[in-house]
């Protein structure tokens, strides 16, 4: 590529000029406009058949990286997916007044379907954590797959566009369909022809296991009206749907028969909006596209169904490593060696690529799916047709009819039961969610309830049975003892609280475990690990392993001990239990969760206790007094000490060693670290405040706080007839009687702190109404702000933003220190 020293448009200092100037000299017969905050926008067509070719980003001036400009633009257009109503272009684009580059929309759609990626941040700040950990994932992507043009070298970039961007009357037509933009035409389709199909989706739902997607894809996939795909769940044949009905559903139909029933489906409105839409979209997309579309079907499965029914995709980057860890444990030739069943299938993707057929099965509970099976099969792709079957793993007999009589052999013979690998990703859905943790909604029905193995097992397993992939597992370890059992799931299944009834139950080998972030799965919400386990499920003892971890590029980049969870040990909830006071004459209160880092975000401390848990019988958290506060404190501080990652996101907090009580440098850390965390919500406008650390005349406020309770506590002055409130278990007094000796750590928090509160408290002198009582969560509000009931993450004035981050910075350092006594007291295993 060759070019000349000075930028072709270094003249030009204006954005918009710049932005102008390209459209006009590359883009001369195509329409230039923007959208929504994307600002350079390359369309082509007219009315209902116009759409984009290119998104792009532009800067004026000469830009050192300009794969920053790119992230910038994905940003843009991941904040703004909700509103835009539009199927995305052929490429995204970059450009300055130097050069512009381009990369296939195709090359980063994986990144828009990342779960719980926070998009609601600015996109030109380049300084944010999410920006950063936005390019760190699609770096490698942009350097392999961008065509970067000088725009001095014009005959290339022209070259470039006219291949790319064709103009010719017979290329402008209707908008073609592929692997990259069949989810955003799904959309649309919904809004459009969705409503004007003529049935009853919720009774279609519940008896006949057919949903939205089913009726799409008959549509797309065919011709003239026709479905192509014979064996789709749905079939379009001219002006109505055929909808097939496997022979099991047939009792709630018109009589029993051995083939699908053709139920006719027709349209509410003569198909006029039917119509409309196809005239813009063409049918049907390259046939290279139809088997990928097909199998992706999850990604249009509403989420409830796809956790209920295990209608999701494992990603193809976890399937491999799934079959090298079976390698290493089976040998070589395990898949001669073996045979294969993954009972919750899916669409099939588990089971894709394996070498020997003729040991492999696959069943699903949904007959759609099954029905994407049977059409892979046909096309020599994948399984024997025989060897497909719908079943519902949690209801179905494993002897009846549904099961094939070949892997009925294996199921009844002991010895071949040792050569049986259940092979899944089963459905994970459970019946409690947040709001029934916190008490603010109740279990989700039909979840787990509903099945035979529910209730068969539920005195065995206990509350584990509310989870569907524990139905698979026992019901494998229990009716398939023997077998070799290889699995995705969350880590709970051998560190969860509420799983150890189950483990007991289990009893079965960990042979191998390798983990993952949880994100890298399409159908998963969250930032916590996914482990491959490989189980032999005779009758041992579930022990505690060295997982591998890999992050989202497959890179192993850890080891971690994966610590077992038996009826034994005892959490940390458990020990914070023995040190509840139940009495009104308190400083606070200490609101606790589970013991694990995924519930860390709603361990905190306020005046009073949630408004729906004053019910004398709830027992998650203590009120505080003088008797339990270093305690609550080192609860407090445990809990929060150690960042959350995805990597420890289920790693519990346990019942710690007894050696504690003699730490009073831990005990007086922790006490520091308590009171100015922002988890501390303790605020004078709910109550009297009891957590000012300072004297008046430490930060030279000229009027006597409400309460002086813990500066005289940090001194040593609370007299005995003062002490109230009773522990549910006695023991030797940890209230100081001589004045506390701080730490180099916690003395330069506690510093740090002193300077906010003087700084506040000057305020007074500027004749500024600020509240004398104020605690540490009012003095951050004071300063920034709320926005819709929630506090703004920084101030406009500079000097608090400053003393802030010196705080935050001490805050950091006494952290460390805790940490390590964290570990040596136990409370978490290394």
């Amino acid at each position: 590529m060759s070019h000349s020293s000075t930028p072709a448009y270094a003249h030009i200092t204006r954005e918009e000029a710049l932005k102008i100037k390209v459209a006009d000299d590359f883009f001369p017969h195509y329409d230039y406009t923007t959208l929504k905050d994307i600002d350079f926008v390359i369309c082509k067509g007219e009315g209902l058949l116009k759409h984009s070719l290119l998104w792009a980003e532009a800067k004026k001036g000469v830009v050192k990286d300009i794969n920053e400009s790119f992230v910038q633009l994905i940003l843009t257009i991941g904040k703004a997916r909700a509103k835009l109503d539009e199927v995305p272009p052929k490429f995204l684009g970059a450009f300055d007044t130097e050069k512009i580059a381009f990369i296939p929309y195709n090359a980063v759609l994986d990144v828009f379907n990342q779960n719980d990626f926070n998009w609601n941040v600015t996109p030109s700040n380049y300084n944010t954590k999410e920006f950063k950990q936005l390019y760190a994932l699609v770096q490698t992507t942009l350097e392999n797959s961008a065509l970067l043009y000088n725009f001095n070298d014009k005959r290339s970039l022209k070259e470039f566009i006219k291949n790319n961007f064709s103009t010719h009357d017979s290329d402008i037509h209707k908008i073609h369909v592929d692997r990259n933009n069949f989810t955003f035409v799904f959309e649309k389709w919904s809004r459009s022809v969705y409503p004007s199909i003529n049935i009853n989706w919720e009774e279609s739902k519940k008896e006949d296991n057919i949903v939205a997607v089913d009726f799409f894809l008959a549509d797309l996939i065919s011709d003239n009206n026709k479905t192509l795909k014979e064996k789709l769940s749905v079939v379009l044949n001219t002006d109505h749907y055929l909808v097939k009905i496997p022979p099991e559903k047939h009792a709630t139909r018109k009589g029993l028969f051995q083939r699908d029933l053709l139920y006719p489906v027709d349209f509410k409105d003569k198909q006029k909006a039917h119509t409309q839409f196809w005239n813009i979209y063409e049918r049907p997309p390259k046939e290279e596209y139809w088997d990928y579309i097909i199998s992706r079907r999850d990604l249009l499965v509403p989420q409830d169904i796809r956790e209920r029914k295990g209608s999701f995709f494992t990603p193809q980057i976890w399937v491999e490593k799934s079959r090298d860890y079976l390698t290493q444990v089976l040998g070589e030739n395990w898949q001669d060696e073996y045979y294969i069943w993954d009972c919750a299938a899916g669409t099939g993707n588990l089971l894709t690529g394996l070498t020997n057929y003729r040991h492999v099965w696959a069943s699903t509970l949904d007959d759609a799916d099954v029905k994407v099976m049977l059409d892979m099969a046909k096309n020599g792709h994948f399984l024997f047709e025989n060897h497909i079957f719908q079943f519902d793993f949690l209801n179905d007999d494993l002897n009846g009819d549904k099961c094939p009589d070949a892997l009925k052999a294996i199921l009844n013979d002991p010895e071949k039961r040792k050569k049986l690998i259940i092979y899944i990703n089963p459905p994970y859905a459970e019946a409690t969610n947040t709001k029934t943790r916190t008490g603010t909604g109740s279990n989700r029905e039909r979840i787990s309830k509903d099945h035979k193995i529910h209730n068969k097992y539920f005195d065995e397993i206990g509350v584990a049975a509310n989870e569907i992939f524990a139905l698979f597992l026992i019901r494998i370890k229990k009716e398939i003892q023997g077998c070799i059992l290889a699995q995705f799931s969350t880590l709970k299944i051998v560190q969860g609280p509420n799983f150890v009834k189950f483990r007991q139950a289990f009893c079965s080998e960990l042979k191998s475990l390798f983990v993952v972030p949880a994100n890298t799965f399409d159908n998963v919400k969250g930032q916590f690990p996914i482990g491959f386990f490989i189980w032999d499920t005779t009758n041992k003892e579930i022990t505690g392993i060295k997982a591998d971890v890999f992050n989202a590029n497959g890179e192993k980049i850890d080891k971690k001990r994966v610590f077992v969870l038996h009826k034994k040990d005892k959490t940390l909830n458990q020990w914070i239990k023995t040190k509840y006071i139940n009495n009104n004459d308190n400083i606070g209160f200490l609101h606790t969760m589970p013991p694990d880092f995924q519930n860390n975000v709603a361990v905190y401390i306020i005046n009073n206790p949630p408004f729906y848990k004053k019910n004398p019988n709830f027992k998650r958290g203590t009120y505080i007094s003088e008797k339990n506060l270093f305690e609550c404190v080192i609860y407090f501080s445990t809990r929060h000490c150690i960042p959350a990652t995805w990597l420890n996101d289920r790693d519990q907090f346990l019942y710690p060693d007894d050696s504690w009580q003699d730490d009073t440098d831990f005990h007086t850390n922790c006490l520091i670290f308590t009171l100015f965390h922002g988890q501390n919500r303790i605020s004078a406008e709910q109550g009297v405040n009891h957590w000012i650390p300072f004297t008046e005349r430490d930060i030279g406020c000229k009027s006597a706080f409400a309460s002086d309770f813990m500066s005289r506590f940090i001194a040593g002055k609370i007299k005995p007839q003062e002490q109230t409130g009773t522990l549910l278990t006695e023991r030797k007094s940890l209230i100081p009687t001589e004045p506390l000796i701080f730490s180099e750590q916690a003395q330069a928090v506690f510093d740090a702190g002193r300077e906010l509160w003087t700084y506040y408290h000057a305020k007074q002198h500027y004749g500024q109404n600020i509240n004398i009582n104020a605690s540490y969560y009012d003095i951050r509000k004071y300063f920034q702000g709320e926005t819709n009931g929630k506090m703004n993450k920084t101030s406009n004035d500079e000097a608090y933003n400053e003393l802030l981050l010196i705080l935050k910075e001490k805050m950091k350092n006494l952290a460390k220190e805790i940490e390590k006594k964290v570990y040596l007291y136990k409370f978490l295993l290394p």
